[in-house]
């Protein structure tokens, strides 16, 4: 079933390799079994959790292309990280180039990311705290589903330095003052995807 991920991403132009599939594959047996305890997400089915997941936090890949947002030897943060979205599968992909930080206040949530971290084998660094209580400044800040937008922004900016960049995941709402800092994406296996792309002056 991996494979059907390598497919999609290929169709992408994102390419993993076998190593980065069995990655892959640990996190969805983790996940699924998990899930069945803890329910740490509401996505159940192995097949949507490879496209609603994983090939959506792999969308920010092609964001970070079409921007030009460098992301190599940069601190970033998964705020409201939950079962690692989008950080875990961008860190799979990135390994060592980049400096990963997951935020998230929940505990079971936590302890899920800390034994994910051990199973996969890669290494990066669970902040098991609420947003406002993180006194660390980071390259790039990115959210997905983790509370009301303004909220978010707010909470980003705080953590996040100067020249920093902030993205927000969105579906097909975006608040009109927004818009103007809204990116669209359009991937193979997904429905349309919005970015709300801010960088801190």
């Amino acid at each position: 079933m991996i494979h059907r991920l390598k497919e999609l991403a290929q169709k992408n132009g994102i390419t993993l390799s076998e190593d980065q599939l069995e990655k892959f594959q640990t996190y969805l047996d983790m996940l699924s079994k998990w899930n069945r305890v803890y329910n740490l997400t509401s996505i159940r089915k192995k097949e949507e959790i490879i496209t609603k997941h994983f090939l959506d936090s792999l969308s920010l890949v092609k964001l970070f292309e079409e921007k030009n947002i460098s992301v190599e030897g940069k601190n970033i943060a998964d705020l409201g990280s939950g079962a690692g979205f989008p950080g875990v599968p961008l860190k799979i992909y990135y390994a060592d180039r980049i400096n990963l930080y997951l935020i998230e206040a929940v505990q079971k949530k936590c302890i899920f990311l800390e034994m994910l971290k051990k199973e996969l084998k890669i290494d990066y660094t669970v902040l098991c705290r609420r947003a406002e209580d993180v006194n660390f400044q980071f390259d790039i800040v990115v959210s997905r589903a983790a509370g009301e937008t303004f909220t978010v922004l707010k909470w980003a900016k705080d953590i996040l330095k100067k020249g920093g960049y902030i993205i927000i995941m969105k579906g097909k709402q975006v608040e009109e003052e927004l818009r103007p800092f809204t990116v669209s994406l359009k991937m193979y296996g997904l429905p349309e995807r919005k970015f709300i792309l801010i960088q801190k002056s």
